[in-house]
């Protein structure tokens, strides 16, 4: 998500989610994002509501971006598929599990990063569902349709929603509708039953907090958020809290934070690719990415906590001591949870320790800087249940 979303111009073909209608009965103030216009902010405000979602439960609609299936006459023949075009164990994902991976170029740079989840149906063996980033939808789709084996198919699901509720208080809000929602652990899917429909929910999301990623018909996705927004605990949450929420989380964002010139090892991601996927490779940029592994990067990725509230934003300068530019930062804001300016940042290796004394560079004056522990806020996800 864009730092400063764009606002809609008179004769702009900005695609609406299923959920246009109930934003603007909201009072949203909507904006322009990857083509679709979107709720930036309800009347509460971008702060009011990234901290209710941290003590309660914020409602997001992410109905923008790419929801798709992969088809397959069974799981091995589905996940080898998938496994040849980025560096997720699908093999080994168990029925009812979610993994997240990234499409690499042939150099190890980061093309998207995505969800993927294992349907837990019996009868759904070879189906594998995916989420992937809004602005690269397209560009992932094709390179799907372009390089996915004989008896192995895309199917793309533009007539889905996605809703995510996270906080603290969503699995309260969604057990009260379905009580299967209650002992799902973080990473899982389950199909459940919400206000009527069907749902395929998955316990994730990008916030740091516990939640649900809920994928509904589009029809069924004005009585589900209805239903949700009943409930005391829950109110609506744009993209802009959704932004500050995932910054404050450490979690990277594609476009920003990663990117085509950065691979998996330097952005922190080596966690997501298994011990088999690094004996075997086998997918685009795999030498490249096993020589990073061995190696220690040239930059890593890492948090700056700013001295007092002014933020440095995307493409500022990172200063050291000696006022040798030794990084830039990728993303960054107020925290409101932290209560200061936060920044996602990649710098040389050798200023990347905790600890580090920096500067971030805004408008030619170093505001004073210090190289923290990821994430600013710790990670709230469920792991327990069955």
């Amino acid at each position: 998500m864009t730092d400063e979303p764009t606002i809609p111009q008179p004769g702009d073909a900005l695609a609406r989610t299923p959920l246009h209608a109930l934003h603007r009965a909201l009072g949203a103030r909507m904006g322009a994002f990857a083509g679709h216009d979107m709720p930036i902010q309800y009347p509460a405000g971008i702060v009011a509501e990234h901290l209710w979602t941290r003590q309660s439960a914020g409602l997001f609609d992410v109905s923008h971006m790419g929801q798709a299936f992969l088809l397959g006459p069974s799981h091995e023949a589905t996940a080898r598929a998938l496994e040849a075009l980025c560096p997720v164990d699908a093999l080994g994902l168990a029925p009812g599990r979610q993994r997240y991976s990234q499409f690499l170029a042939e150099d190890g740079g980061i093309l998207d990063d995505f969800m993927v989840a294992r349907s837990p149906e019996p009868d759904e063996d070879g189906l594998l569902a995916l989420v992937v980033n809004a602005a690269n939808k397209v560009a992932d789709f094709a390179l799907l349709r372009a390089r996915l084996p004989a008896g192995v198919s895309l199917l793309e699901t533009p007539g889905r929603a996605l809703l995510a509720l996270q906080g603290p208080k969503a699995a309260d809000v969604l057990a009260r509708l379905d009580p299967a929602a209650a002992d799902m652990p973080f990473m899982s899917a389950r199909a459940l039953t919400l206000a009527g429909a069907r749902v395929n929910a998955t316990r994730s999301g990008y916030t740091g907090e516990d939640g649900y990623e809920l994928s509904v018909a589009a029809g069924r996705a004005d009585a589900l958020a209805r239903a949700l927004l009943a409930a005391p605990e829950a109110k609506p949450a744009g993209l802009g809290a959704r932004d500050s929420l995932r910054l404050e989380a450490g979690l990277p964002l594609h476009g920003h934070d990663i990117d085509a010139t950065t691979t998996p090892v330097e952005a922190g991601l080596a966690w997501s690719i298994g011990k088999r996927r690094r004996a075997e490779g086998g997918y685009p940029g795999a030498e490249v990415v096993t020589r990073r592994l061995a190696e220690s990067p040239a930059r890593r990725l890492v948090g700056l906590k700013l001295d007092g509230r002014q933020p440095a934003r995307d493409g500022a300068e990172v200063a050291a001591a000696d006022g040798k530019t030794v990084g830039r930062v990728t993303s960054g804001g107020f925290g409101p949870s932290v209560d200061g300016a936060i920044a996602l940042a990649y710098v040389e290796a050798a200023h990347a320790a905790p600890g580090e004394a920096l500067a971030a560079i805004v408008r030619g004056k170093p505001l004073p800087a210090r190289v923290v522990a990821l994430p600013f806020v710790p990670h709230r996800y469920f792991r327990g249940g069955k």
